[in-house]
């Protein structure tokens, strides 16, 4: 089989412009065929297909007709107005056309054949002269509701899906929940080829609304249950990101505000983008650093939205203004929007959605919420960590940097989150208070931080009037110390040095006497060496001065006697064939 043949069996179909819903779709819903949306009372079945109407008049170009049994026109007209729709201005422009059809269940008798004839032909009559591609039958029970005779009705309602499939309109038909069945009759879900289901429910005295796609012939759909919101602009299911982890990752660093904490970060605090969680005990300095990260990034020209769950805007600019963080001139400037509210005011979903709207209408490059573990009051732990896990896909996915802070109860281990989201958190500061020596300081550490290389020691945490600071914890006997006891390490180590220090000026003090001993007593040893040096060389010139003196006497008494005419070399001695004569004239010299 060709390619072409391939794409003609792809079952085509047609976006619904509303958010989200066209994401779990797949595309939107199926082209020229039927569609049951039912539900019970209040779930948002005529304000899903009217949406459905509007938006594929208004955005695809594609006109629409609006067949409804219960409400008229204006009445339709004011309900869809809180959505921001104008319905009578698009009923001008021929968008759209509004038919109400008025059914009275006490005067419908059933006498001979019923069939729909007569409403085919009306609605025949406002497709065409529309042109409109798309088809709304609001609700189906009102239309069949004075009928009893179950056979009549099923055939009827076989035969008024097959007209719209040849009509070849995109169609939705609402209808009410029944007791064991989808619908009330309990046919439409089998005729028609795709089924969607709403239903409003309450979970701790907050309502939320699901929608689920119970059905979809030929094509495939998700089938998970998600939350739908109904607000100012419309219906949006969530999530309307998050299926497909494909999010850019930003190797830009922003710091965190508090130059000791960029230190513990490699000296460049945070990524661009990435979802940065702040847990600790109450009093740790949570909304501190959350402040601190907020007036960083105002200083760089960034926007920040600050989503405060437990204090007001001005009691916060109040409290961070005690520790040298001043807000109110940024919000001045259009910097920072903070947004505070109770977080049980309405549902998780509801909140995820006024996030999306605020984000959309601000337009921040960073998001601060304070404290996410508020939101528990509203749903349990798996829906916190669901609204969390969407909103943090959305924001992963708008590149914008959010900081969240979460109330950790003293009993939980410090590495332990109370929302259970750390998997999804690419930096990680844990805050704790140590207790030691009857008083109570604050420390931090970097429990992870993805992609980077972080320190893995202890700093005191201190607040001030200056701001925030981070400074060198002490380790004494295996424990970590911190204020008055870090003090007095601190004043013990100054003492330790100060005496070591006058020991070695001792030390030099010694040595120095020692050398200036030595070389003195090193010059008296010369001058005595000097003195026996010269007393020696005295003697040796006087004894060779006494040994040439003898020498000389002799040779001079020699000469006075003239005993030899040849007189040997002085030191050689005489001949020995002349002396025995010698000697022989000697003694006759001297016997006369």
């Amino acid at each position: 089989m060709d390619q072409s043949a391939k794409n003609r069996l792809i079952l085509p179909k047609i976006p619904t412009g509303i958010e989200g819903l066209d994401v779990i779709t797949g595309g939107g819903l199926p082209k020229g065929r039927p569609t049951l949306v039912c539900g019970s009372a209040g779930c948002g079945k005529t304000l899903l297909a009217m949406e459905f109407l509007v938006r594929g008049a208004a955005q695809f170009h594609e006109p629409g007709v609006f067949m409804a049994f219960e409400e008229t026109e204006t009445e339709l007209a004011q309900n869809v107005a809180s959505l921001g729709f104008d319905l009578p201005q698009m009923v001008r422009a021929k968008k759209l056309l509004v038919d109400y059809v008025r059914v009275e269940r006490q005067e419908i008798q059933e006498t001979g054949e019923y069939d729909l004839e007569g409403l085919f032909v009306r609605l025949g009559y406002a497709i065409d002269s529309t042109g409109a591609k798309r088809v709304v039958l609001d609700t189906v029970e009102a239309l069949f509701g004075g009928l009893s005779n179950e056979a009549v009705l099923r055939a009827e309602l076989r035969r008024l899906f097959r007209w719209l499939k040849d009509r070849r309109v995109t169609a939705i038909i609402t209808g009410e929940r029944g007791e064991n069945t989808l619908t009330r009759y309990g046919l439409e879900e089998y005729v028609a080829d795709c089924v969607i289901q709403l239903d409003h429910r309450i979970t701790n005295q907050v309502s939320t609304r699901r929608l689920r796609i119970v059905k979809y012939r030929g094509a495939f759909h998700e089938t998970n249950e998600y939350p739908f919101l109904i607000s100012r602009t419309g219906i949006s299911v969530l999530p309307i990101t998050g299926l497909t982890l494909n999010h850019p990752a930003s190797r830009e660093r922003v710091s965190t505000g508090v130059p000791g904490l960029d230190g513990m970060l490699g000296g460049k605090g945070f990524y661009r983008g990435s979802t940065v969680l702040v847990s600790g005990t109450a009093g740790t300095g949570k909304s501190s650093l959350a402040a601190a990260f907020t007036k960083s990034a105002c200083q760089r020209g960034e926007r920040v939205l600050f989503l405060a769950f437990e204090e007001s805007p001005d009691q916060i600019k109040r409290n961070m203004a005690s520790i040298g963080i001043h807000l109110a001139p940024y919000e001045r400037q259009g910097l920072l929007k903070i947004h505070a509210a109770r977080p049980h005011v309405c549902g998780l979903e509801m909140h995820l959605l006024g996030i999306h709207d605020e984000i959309r209408e601000f337009a921040p490059r960073n998001l601060v919420v304070d404290p996410i573990t508020n939101l528990v009051a509203t749903g349990d732990e798996s829906q916190v960590r669901s609204m969390l896990t969407r909103l943090i896909d959305f924001l992963k996915s708008e590149r914008i940097t959010a900081l969240f802070t979460s109330l950790t109860e003293a009993a939980l281990p410090i590495d332990q989150s109370e929302v259970g989201i750390s998997s999804l958190i690419d930096t990680w500061i844990a805050l704790r208070n140590l207790e030691y020596g009857g008083e109570r300081n604050r420390a931090l550490h970097v429990l992870k931080s993805r992609g980077m290389a972080h320190s893995n020691q202890i700093r005191e945490f201190l607040l001030s009037h200056r701001g925030l600071e981070l400074i060198d914890v002490y380790v004494g006997g295996g424990e970590v110390l911190t204020g008055t006891a870090r003090l007095a390490q601190e004043a013990q180590q100054a003492v330790e040095v100060e005496r070591r220090a006058q020991q070695l000026a001792l030390l030099r003090r010694a040595l120095v006497r020692k050398r200036r001993t030595t070389e003195a007593q090193a010059a008296v040893l010369h001058a005595d060496t000097e003195g026996e040096l010269e007393e020696l060389s005295l003697k040796i010139r006087q004894e060779q001065e006494r040994i040439q003196g003898v020498a000389q006497q002799r040779e001079a008494i020699g000469r006075r006697r003239t005993a030899d005419l040849v007189r040997p070399q002085l030191g050689q001695p005489a001949p020995r064939r002349n002396q025995k004569r010698s000697q022989e004239k000697t003694l006759r010299s001297n016997s006369r």
